[in-house]
């Protein structure tokens, strides 16, 4: 990473390792995996792209809720989440859900989320994470707080976010790297740049000529990086992580990724706003084909390889929503008891009124 980081100007140039053909063009920075870990890589790449296209198909059929799809975001998403380590803590936006199961949460809790049950935000023990945030770009300034008591109790470990490029349209985005930029928190704050939001074009969204550079103003590194290269994704957040515990202070990442999929399955239709042109145009960049070129090139994986993941992604994912079903619907009353250790009078008396309701 060192020559990347030379000059303010270079940082702002997208930071690649594998071209969109599979080849390597920056030797230098090419990070140290060994053949195993280069294959994990892909395996969980491929694992969640199946989990994608399954989870839209769950939700089609009314067995899942809320549902962002995650195809063509697998490197951005993956590849960081690569680099870090058990004990950092992830604060993740909503189609997040991929980086929280690999980070330990089962995936029948991952459903229960989508379903909007209680216990699918419980994290379990061991796993350091808040459940998916709704709430465009909150989970930032949550970040510079966690960040921050890392820091205060002395943690080697980093507090790590991700939002889209609507996100850093939203307040609590500046409100979030300024903060954590001020007391030098380790803290890794991740844009993925898909260049829509939800229907409005990055360049409508701001006069900046990226993303990455907006953290300038908060004091604090800033780099642009191909989303679609999970080894540049991987590069960049080891750095990013190794400077923050080494108290050289948080890093805005900007990973240029495209999603395939709608902004959301609640009726969202990105044919109004995306052109088939351009869609094609990203799909030649894709993170899968791109990796698994590069993998065969070095005789590291194979179509049999891929189709055992593809089958064993489908096996947990059968016996996950059976898991799921096992749990019946959140009631009212389960909500209003959730949310407060003591209710206040006016929630007593909903929860007396909903009790009777339930019980008939």
């Amino acid at each position: 990473m060192k020559h990347v980081l030379d000059s303010v100007e270079s940082k702002f140039e997208m930071f690649q390792i594998l071209d969109e053909n599979g080849k390597i063009v920056n030797k230098d920075d090419m990070p140290d995996l060994s053949d195993d870990e280069l294959k994990e890589l892909m395996r969980r790449m491929v694992y969640t792209r199946v989990l994608d296209q399954r989870s839209i198909a769950l939700n089609r059929q009314g067995r899942l809720g809320f549902y962002a799809p995650t195809a063509g975001q697998e490197a951005s998403q993956l590849g960081s989440h690569f680099a870090l380590e058990k004990e950092d803590f992830i604060l993740p936006g909503y189609r997040d859900v991929p980086q929280l199961i690999w980070h330990g949460l089962p995936l029948y809790q991952a459903f229960l989320f989508s379903r909007g049950h209680f216990h699918g935000n419980q994290m379990p023990e061991g796993v350091n994470a808040l459940s998916p945030q709704i709430i465009i770009g909150a989970q930032y300034v949550q970040t510079a707080g966690v960040a921050l008591g890392k820091k205060l109790r002395g943690n080697k470990s980093v507090a790590v976010t991700y939002t889209g490029d609507g996100g850093t349209s939203q307040g609590d985005f500046y409100e979030g790297i300024n903060f954590a930029g001020a007391y030098g928190a380790p803290a890794i704050f991740f844009v993925q740049n898909n260049h829509f939001a939800i229907s409005v074009p990055v360049e409508k969204q701001t006069a900046a000529k990226t993303l990455a550079q907006k953290a300038i103003a908060a004091g604090i590194e800033g780099i642009q990086v191909d989303g679609m290269d999970v080894l540049a994704m991987y590069a960049v957040t080891k750095h990013a992580r190794e400077r923050a515990i080494n108290g050289e202070g948080p890093m805005l990442i900007e990973a240029l990724t495209y999603r395939y999929g709608p902004h959301t399955m609640a009726g969202d239709d990105p044919t109004r706003y995306r052109t088939e042109d351009l869609n094609n145009e990203w799909e030649k960049k894709d993170p899968i084909v791109r990796f698994r070129t590069f993998l065969e090139s070095k005789k590291l994986w194979s179509e049999e390889e891929e189709n055992k993941v593809i089958e064993q992604a489908k096996e947990d994912i059968k016996a996950a929503i059976k898991e799921t079903d096992k749990y019946p619907k959140q009631k009212v009353t389960d909500l209003i008891s959730n949310m407060y250790e003591e209710l206040p009078q006016n929630l007593k008396e909903q929860m007396e009124e909903y009790k009777e309701k339930e019980s008939k």
